[in-house]
């Protein structure tokens, strides 16, 4: 393809203006599912993954896309977005959601991996990527997902008074270019986190850091990536054994409480394992379970700091941060999704929105500069307005008009979108600082089934006035 600057391509398409104009952050994100999720390419990756189902009239970029207005919000469930989409889909809605109760847990989460590996260029070049958390080393922060109950609309859930859970899974989220990298999708949500860790394998890589909370501090994935010539740094739990003749080193003050450190021996049925650094932080701010104080197990070499070791943790609250945002910003968890494999899909392809729109933060952090995207720019405004702006721009502008960016070199594209980032304006997807939290109100026991609010309207007034 001939190269064209952004600059002629925006005046060849004169009907994005408005869009441009109105809505830049919207016109960011559709530029970048149109580079990072080919239908070409999922079709191709479906045809590569998938084990049992295959493809006859329904593609599997078609149930991407499908998903994907319901994840973000421009379709409130399947059968809406269904219906927004059926001249591109040749069969029934029966069909799809056939298609969807069907879908293969293993492709899920290749899409996941795949959409990391194609934004993963972009926000480097966009210059968009976070400060290293340890420079030297590619930390992993790690942590599990249950996905929220669903609906009862299968027949052998009625009457059951207990949640309805689809499932569960672990997720990986690189923090440097705050995207997630990897997903285990489980469809038991009974299943012990514990026992999804061997999946996760495969993907330990020499001078990795995996981060993890103390549900993760098994003493044999410790082993195995001490083996792999990787490291990790997670929480202590109280069934791992320790045995140390040191004593604590001294004590040194960080921003989120005092830190310490010894050498100490894992050990297992009283026989030694390997030798291991602790870490033990006591907390200006208890924990949310009133813990005050936290023990971090590490191999990293003795040259990271203790205080360096702590800083890394207790920043683990990055993933849980994302996964907050993929639950209220992009509805991860719809609870019209019965059967496991259909909520899986949807959840993973929530997780494929979380990595388009850490493109976009990119883009604004590479023209508005990291702290000030990071401090005040709102995740949950910038999901509303890609949910409120996509259906509409769509309509105007239809997918063959996006198709000349697919192939734009990887200079260009970037650069097209830093210029769209600077028409972003800030001020509209401002953060609200929450104000300290209030006392819960008293119950009232009124002894009445209704109360007139007018009329408790009306008597607190006239309470005030005397």
């Amino acid at each position: 393809m001939r190269s064209i600057c952004p600059e002629a391509i925006m005046l060849m398409a004169p009907l994005f203006q408005p869009f441009v104009e109105q809505s830049p952050l919207s016109v960011m994100a559709r530029l970048t599912i149109e580079r990072a999720l080919r239908p070409q390419l999922l079709d191709e990756l479906f045809e590569r993954t998938a084990e049992r189902q295959y493809t006859k009239d329904l593609l599997f970029s078609s149930l991407v896309d499908l998903m994907s207005l319901v994840t973000c919000g421009s379709a409130k469930h399947v059968q809406t977005g269904f219906l927004r989409l059926k001249d591109r889909i040749p069969v029934s809605l029966k069909c799809v959601y056939e298609k969807l109760q069907r879908m293969e847990p293993g492709v899920c989460a290749e899409l996941v991996r795949f959409s990391a590996a194609q934004c993963r260029p972009l926000i480097r070049e966009l210059g968009g990527a976070l400060p290293d958390p340890l420079p030297g080393y590619r930390v992993k922060v790690l942590d599990g997902n249950c996905i929220a109950g669903t609906d009862k609309k299968l027949k052998v859930l009625r009457g059951h008074t207990a949640a309805a859970m689809p499932g569960k899974s672990l997720v990986v989220l690189d923090p440097a270019l705050m995207q997630i990298i990897d997903v285990v999708p489980c469809e038991d949500a009974h299943t012990q986190e514990r026992e999804l860790i061997p999946r996760l394998h495969d993907t330990v890589e020499p001078n990795d850091v995996w981060v993890a909370d103390r549900n993760f501090c098994v003493i044999d994935w410790m082993a195995e990536l001490a083996e792999r010539k990787a490291y990790f740094v997670i929480r202590r739990h109280k069934q791992v054994t320790l045995e140390s003749a040191e004593e604590w080193g001294v004590e040194v003050e960080t921003p989120t409480g005092w830190v310490r450190e010894r050498k100490a021996a894992v050990t297992r049925g009283g026989e030694w394992q390997w030798d291991v650094r602790v870490v033990r932080v006591r907390l200006k701010s208890a924990t949310r379970d009133g813990e005050a104080e936290v023990e971090i197990l590490t191999n990293l070499p003795g040259s990271v700091s203790a205080a360096k070791v702590a800083e890394i943790y207790l920043g683990r609250w990055e993933v849980e941060t994302a996964l907050g945002e993929l639950t209220v910003y992009l509805g991860c968890e719809l609870n019209t999704l019965g059967y496991p494999k259909a909520a899986l899909f949807g959840f993973c392809v929530a997780l494929v929105a979380y990595n388009i729109q850490s493109v976009v933060k990119g883009a604004m952090r590479g023209v508005h500069g990291t702290a000030k995207v990071e401090e005040e720019v709102s995740g949950y405004y910038m999901a509303r307005e890609w949910a409120a702006v996509y259906a509409g721009m769509m309509i105007a502008l239809p997918a063959s008009e996006w198709e000349a960016y697919r192939e734009m070199p990887l200079n260009e594209f970037a650069s097209l979108l830093r210029e769209l980032a600077r028409k972003v304006k800030l001020d509209r997807f401002k953060k609200q600082k929450r104000g300290p939290k209030k006392k819960p109100t008293p119950r009232v026991d009124d002894g009445v089934p209704h109360r007139s609010t007018a009329r408790v309207l009306r008597d607190a007034k006239g309470k005030a006035a005397k």
